[in-house]
């Protein structure tokens, strides 16, 4: 059961109360463009809730008990029952008549198709993409690296897999195209919750940093055919570590349904 082991972010599980809410950091879904001052206590427990799912502190099956999460966010079931939905939409939880809410378990044939469809998704995206890419671009895409790249060596995962949604929005973002980006991330939301899986090996962290650097140089340098091989292996890593994991908890024939 090793190989099952959850990544643990060093941030705490600790939940945010209304007392604590603004001191949240990050979020990678569409109500991260607010101030957090101005969020929703919906909101910033959509937020924690995803984020111990990505971390593997809320596990796949996992019941979301909406009493026990107003006791511990401090609020009422209005406000849990709006983050749960909230939830359901990205595809992370799910509502299952008379049992309530639970950590969505996605089989890896699911996960297989929807990752199959980012693939030609954001291949699309970079095939698009204007060359050449300015300055400008390339520093904002050089500044989020870096910030990657230091929350990588402090083993800072929740840092990890926020400054990595940040990289590929702004990456794919390049493209122009409204309505690919927004399906983009909404794919990659959906998905979100077997991240945990791939940051539980280190030289998984390291191989993504090199994949960001070098996407940036082939952006620099115009060369569309090293980018977009470079985005069908990025994805590889994550569907090969949950389907291991899956198979070595549920057993061969139950990754398969």
């Amino acid at each position: 059961m090793a190989n099952w082991a959850m990544a643990t972010a060093k941030t705490s599980r600790k939940p945010p109360s209304r007392k604590d809410a603004t001191n949240l950091s990050g979020m990678s879904s569409p109500m991260a463009v607010a101030p957090l001052r101005e969020l929703p206590i919906a909101d910033l427990i959509a937020r924690k809730l995803q984020e111990d799912i990505v971390l593997g502190r809320r596990h796949p099956r996992e019941r979301l008990v909406e009493q026990d999460l107003c006791t511990d966010f401090d609020t009422h079931r209005g406000d849990v029952r709006l983050a749960l939905f909230e939830l359901e939409k990205m595809g992370i939880v799910e509502r299952i008549p008379n049992r309530g809410a639970i950590v969505r378990d996605l089989k890896p044939l699911e996960v297989q198709g929807i990752y199959d469809v980012r693939e030609e998704l954001e291949v699309m995206a970079v095939r698009i993409l204007p060359f050449p890419v300015t300055d400008a671009e390339i520093a904002s895409l050089e500044a989020i690296q870096h910030a990657h790249g230091k929350a990588v060596d402090a083993g800072d995962l929740l840092a990890v897999f926020h400054r990595n949604v940040q990289f590929h929005r702004a990456l794919f973002g390049l493209c122009g195209n409204t309505c690919l980006i927004e399906t983009i991330e909404s794919l990659a939301q959906k998905v979100s919750g077997i991240r945990s899986y791939a940051y539980a090996r280190p030289e998984a962290l390291n191989d993504a940093r090199r994949d960001h650097i070098a996407m940036i140089k082939a952006l620099r340098n115009s060369r569309r055919d090293d980018l977009i091989n470079l985005t069908r292996r990025h994805l590889k890593p994550a569907v090969r570590a949950y389907v291991d994991a899956y198979r070595q908890r549920f057993g061969r024939s139950a990754s398969e349904i």
